[in-house]
């Protein structure tokens, strides 16, 4: 008996590939792909397997350190989930490194380890892609299928280059950002600056330094 080729034979990975959405499913749920992230938007998908390297995994930490402390400070409610895969049925589905639901009367998703349905609930208002080897595509691509799943703000973290791309997204364009509009008044240069610290400073210091910042204003 021959067996069959491994599923990664079969498709490229770290492109956008031409595919219904049944297609789409049939990967996304195969169990020898767990490690692996998955795109769909406009008759297109896209897999990714998962980093591994410390940079990606430190900006990945730093930026949800900043971003709960800030709201935990500013009295925002918040929700975060990580990796967490966002379906509109059919039509696209993204999986962020961070996501965030933030301001009054949060509906939390339910609690399983099904993709969130986003026929039945609203997107987030924050997304953030860290960027270690796909920041064209997230800076191009991803960012229309975010425009369309009805994402509030975009992040992109240049991991290379210590750098956040910050989108406004609205309907029918974006805009670059120099403060946060989700969690109002936080600059993005200061968020930058914590991933600078986080190069040669411990996590403890950060946030103490961070809890400085926050407080003054």
């Amino acid at each position: 008996m021959v067996n069959s080729p491994a599923i990664l034979t079969t498709i490229p990975t770290d492109t956008w590939v031409q595919a219904n959405w049944e297609d789409f499913i049939t990967f996304a749920d195969d169990p020898t792909l767990t490690n692996g992230r998955f795109y769909y938007d406009q008759g297109y998908m896209r897999i990714e397997m998962l980093p591994i390297g410390s940079a990606h995994s430190q900006d990945n930490s730093i930026i949800s350190t900043v971003v709960i402390l800030y709201a935990a400070i500013k009295n925002i409610p918040i929700k975060e989930l990580t990796n967490a895969s966002f379906r509109k049925i059919g039509v696209r589905e993204s999986q962020p490194d961070i996501a965030f639901y933030i301001g009054n009367n949060l509906i939390f998703p339910p609690r399983n380890n099904e993709p969130i349905n986003l026929n039945e609930l609203d997107p987030p208002s924050l997304v953030v892609e860290i960027a270690a080897s796909s920041l064209e595509d997230d800076t191009t691509r991803k960012q229309k299928l975010y425009q369309r799943l009805g994402i509030k703000e975009y992040w992109v973290v240049d991991v290379r280059k210590t750098k956040i791309i910050a989108y406004n997204l609205a309907a029918n364009q974006n805009t670059h950002l120099e403060k946060s509009q989700v969690l109002p008044e936080l600059p993005i240069n200061l968020v930058e600056q914590a991933l600078h610290k986080s190069q040669t400073e411990d996590d403890g210091a950060i946030t103490r330094w961070l809890l400085t910042k926050f407080s003054a204003n």
